[in-house]
């Protein structure tokens, strides 16, 4: 897709759908480097996004009126996994569908940035690297589809920040590790992370290999050397040295006992 040759700002846009085609190269999140998600607040009634569509209606006498007609916008787009035909789009729906194209490289680090997005879709392309840890700050999230890709390393443990998260899709990547658990994880089930022979864990039936055990135990000589201090040392020096000058005295005095008793007697 390049980079475009104009600065364009899309303040408002909440739906960006490019899936099905041929584009190539990185994923193209320059074009959403102003995203603002549109914040409703105090939303009391579903509204939909809507238009209005003037007629104009020339009379004989030149007296002409303008008609206005609502457009509601409708659409199709993969949601949670499903093909859907939204007939009406609503106002607080903010989606972004990147899937079935042939984007490569690693996913930036910078999509944490799409702050507000419900709906992240971007399978069945040519993505590798690891999952960015920042996708746990997208906390209005409710669908992350990553499936269909080249993607590794293991899950980051920051998706479990994702409370709304209803629909989780990695299969068929190169993901290894533990799976994540709790919250929304503990309601995901083995299709979600089929295709990815070294991941472990439940929902799946592949056990991982206990992490926790305790390092080993080193030996007691081994933990006495290293616990040595210089004050230590230094006492051991002198304990040899009194053993030592012991040895030598008891020597010496069997030496004077058995050449002069008689004087060690009258001693």
């Amino acid at each position: 897709m390049g980079t475009p040759q104009s600065y364009f700002k899309f303040p408002n846009m909440q739906i960006l759908d490019i899936s099905y085609n041929d584009f190539t190269g990185k994923l193209p999140l320059s074009l959403l480097e102003n995203w603002k998600a549109r914040k409703f607040e105090n939303v009391h009634s579903l509204t939909y996004i809507i238009d209005e569509i003037s007629n104009i209606k020339i009379l004989k006498d030149l007296v002409y009126f303008t008609c206005l007609h609502a457009y509601t916008y409708s659409m199709m787009m993969t949601n949670k996994g499903k093909d859907i035909f939204y007939e009406k789009v609503q106002e607080l729906f903010i989606a972004i569908d990147f899937s079935s194209n042939r984007f490569v490289g690693e996913i930036p680090e910078s999509i944490g940035n799409l702050k507000g997005a419900q709906l992240l879709n971007l399978s069945n392309n040519a993505l590798t690297g690891h999952i960015p840890p920042s996708l746990g700050s997208l906390i209005e999230l409710e669908a992350l589809d990553l499936s269909q890709n080249m993607l590794s390393g293991e899950i980051p443990q920051q998706l479990t920040q994702l409370t709304f998260l209803a629909v989780f899709n990695v299969p068929h990547n190169n993901l290894m590790g533990p799976i994540p658990q709790g919250k929304q994880f503990d309601t995901f089930e083995n299709n979600s992370f089929e295709g990815n022979p070294r991941l472990c864990g439940r929902p799946l039936t592949k056990k991982c290999e206990n992490s926790n055990k305790l390092p080993s135990q080193p030996s007691i000589s081994q933990e006495s050397q290293d616990s040595r201090s210089p004050f230590e040392f230094g006492w051991k020096i002198v304990v040899i040295g009194y053993g030592f000058g012991f040895v030598v005295g008891v020597i010496v005095g069997r030496i004077v006992i058995a050449r002069k008793h008689d004087w060690l007697m009258k001693t």
